[in-house]
């Protein structure tokens, strides 16, 4: 059996994504500009070449080999390095108990905290504490409806105290903890399922905060999940709200791990609507 051979860079595409600065295209390919010898990230804040003049590569190594050599200001070279530090953190914040500090992460993937607290949220689109809060609420979530009490649902999902689980709660799940162990009871819940760059997205919200968001979801999903709860579509105004704020929210490097991705978006979309409300 022979390997699939990848697929031909489309080069209209790769124009595209390096005239716009698209930070998501770094790491997928380099330009290397015949005038200068020196090869950049797609995002690189250097003046643009004239189109004839670039050549779009795969990798640095190709690049390299190429006889380019890499741009002092942008330094490809570290693309994947850092993606890989990220997607490491992302790693360590997902298994731990409790969440990790920024001291430690950076420590533990070889950078220094500002540094790295830049990097993360450049990828990700939130910070490495907003990521392990919103890993954190998802298994408070999961927990709240498997453990026998609230108080084990709370340290089983990482809180080392009552009071920070409960003021989470209302922003976090909507509502109380024991109307979410109750199916919602007694909770209105206005929903709209709205585009976003990663795939239809469900955004639940009570007067409190937000019941869920979460993709390829749908009003008899959420009635399912929240029995008890009284369900109703968003009006005109608040359906229309709800999608300029998801549709204005980037989505995070495609080239991170999808679950990662994906709670990073929705925690994103969370802050943002919180901040709006």
């Amino acid at each position: 059996m022979t390997d699939t051979p990848p697929e031909p860079l489309d080069e209209d595409a790769a124009w595209a994504a390096f005239d716009a600065r698209d930070r998501s295209a770094d790491g997928r390919f380099v330009v290397a500009v015949k005038t200068t010898g020196i090869y950049c990230r797609p995002s690189c804040a250097a003046r643009r070449p004239r189109r004839e003049h670039v050549r779009f590569l795969d990798t640095p190594q190709a690049a390299r080999a190429a006889g380019f050599r890499a741009c002092l200001r942008c330094l490809p070279d570290e693309v994947t390095r850092d993606r890989q530090a990220v997607a490491a953190a992302i790693s360590l914040i997902d298994a731990a108990e409790a969440p990790p500090a920024l001291g430690t992460l950076a420590a533990r993937v070889g950078y220094a905290p500002h540094h790295f607290h830049r990097l993360f949220k450049r990828a990700t689109g939130v910070t490495p504490a907003a990521y392990a809060r919103a890993r954190r609420t998802a298994r408070a979530a999961r927990a709240l409806a498997a453990e026998p009490s609230i108080t084990a649902a709370l340290y089983e999902a990482g809180y080392a105290a009552p009071s920070r689980f409960y003021a989470d709660s209302d922003q976090r799940l909507g509502m109380a903890p024991g109307q979410w162990r109750r199916g919602g009871e007694g909770v209105s819940i206005v929903w709209a399922v709205v585009p976003s760059p990663m795939g239809p997205l469900l955004v639940a919200t009570t007067d409190r905060g937000i019941a869920r968001i979460a993709f390829e979801d749908d009003e008899q999903t959420l009635a399912r999940s929240l029995p008890g709860a009284s369900i109703r579509p968003a009006d005109t105004n608040m359906h229309d709200r709800i999608a300029r704020i998801v549709a204005a929210t980037e989505a995070p490097d495609p080239l991170l791990p999808e679950p990662a991705r994906r709670l990073s978006f929705i925690e994103a979309v969370s802050r943002a609507l919180l901040d709006a409300s």
